[in-house]
């Protein structure tokens, strides 16, 4: 994963999904951001058509872990922190507490590094759930969209 990605010189492609459009963006052969609408000029490429379909294959229900080279924005702790939560299985969760006691530092930072994930259902950030209850998610529509994605994966025992 390079050291630091940068969102200005990359490419994006429009994908649908049950959410509306979201836009992928690629930057020197990694995805670097996903966000909650459509791309403004969708330039596409064989990196972004591939996550595209990976897309549809993990909305569809077929795809249970993404296979595409990442490159989220951030320091090195909340890199970390991405690469903590890439481990965490389709349709499980953990919590932030278990990924600070990983990184042997605390659950707050260990959240506000998940809400700083640059690139959300990829890197599921909505497998992240507080000690007691669900927490927050920054992603567009908030705590319900954290909720339509954990019962997307069959997560939903864990709301209970």
């Amino acid at each position: 994963m390079p050291e630091q990605s940068t969102v200005n010189k990359a490419t994006s492609i429009t994908v649908p999904s049950p959410f509306g459009p979201l836009s992928i963006s690629e930057s020197e052969g990694h995805i670097v951001a996903l966000d909650w609408h459509g791309a403004e000029n969708n330039h596409s490429s064989p990196l972004l058509e591939e996550a595209k379909a990976q897309m549809a294959d993990y909305f569809s229900g077929k795809l249970k872990k993404f296979d595409l080279p990442l490159a989220p924005g951030g320091n090195q702790f909340q890199r970390e922190v991405c690469n903590a939560m890439l481990k965490i299985p389709y349709g499980e969760t953990c919590t932030y507490g278990d990924i600070a006691k990983l990184l042997d530092t605390y659950g707050q930072p260990v959240g506000r590094a998940c809400g700083g994930n640059t690139i959300p259902i990829i890197i599921p950030c909505h497998r992240v759930l507080a000690s007691r209850g669900l927490g927050g998610y920054s992603g567009e529509g908030g705590v319900e969209r954290k909720i339509a994605l954990l019962k997307h994966e069959g997560g939903y025992p864990y709301l209970l």
